[in-house]
């Protein structure tokens, strides 16, 4: 135990495998939502670590009670961290690579492929930016029925389908369906513009 706390990688590895049966058996008995139990696998290991680091032996206890102790308390703040919902936003973003539906686009165009690209400082490109993005808000202004433009809003604001269906009061399908309408408006809008120019 002193070897693998002195930084000797074979001792560590010997202390792992030894005592990986006991942290998979510590982390089989919790859940972790949104999570597996590889994940609370790894996190108990990371426990078993932090024992092997702070053990004293002067002090009146097994290892293998300070470990259990270290792994148990790296599990379940592990648990009391996915459930405290801190990086929600981070973990369910609404990605414009994705078709409305949220599947990868395999050639099929996405809503970030159909809005208008970032700016460019020339002036004649910043001009007609403007007049495409002008023309863009009137038409999706105009050419979008209320529950369209509600979704469309709700979708870049990040909603995701189950919520905009519950603020929207209709199913996932119809949102699905009002996003693809959109989306070949602006498709159409973009075609007839191209046309013009």
């Amino acid at each position: 135990m002193l070897k693998a706390r002195n930084g000797d990688g074979a001792a560590m590895d010997v202390l792992i495998r030894r005592y990986t049966g006991f942290v998979r058996l510590k982390a089989s008995s919790y859940f972790l939502a949104g999570g597996d139990n590889d994940d609370l696998l790894q996190e108990g290991l990371i426990g078993l670590y932090k024992a092997v680091r702070d053990f004293r032996s002067d002090k009146e206890t097994s290892f293998r009670s300070f470990a259990e102790l270290c792994v148990t308390r790296q599990i379940i703040t592990a648990i009391k961290t996915a459930t405290r919902f801190k990086h929600t936003p981070l973990n369910q973003y609404v990605s414009f690579s994705h078709t409305p539906a949220g599947q990868d686009s395999d050639g099929e165009c996405t809503l970030g492929d159909a809005l208008p690209g970032p700016a460019v400082q020339e002036p004649p490109v910043m001009v007609i930016s403007t007049e495409e993005l002008q023309s863009l808000v009137f038409s999706l202004g105009t050419g979008l029925s209320s529950l369209e433009a509600d979704a469309l809003r709700l979708y870049l604001e990040g909603s995701s389908y189950e919520e905009m269906a519950e603020d929207l009061g209709c199913d996932t399908k119809t949102i699905d369906n009002a996003l693809q309408r959109v989306k070949r408006k602006i498709i159409t809008h973009q075609k007839a513009r191209e046309v013009l120019l």
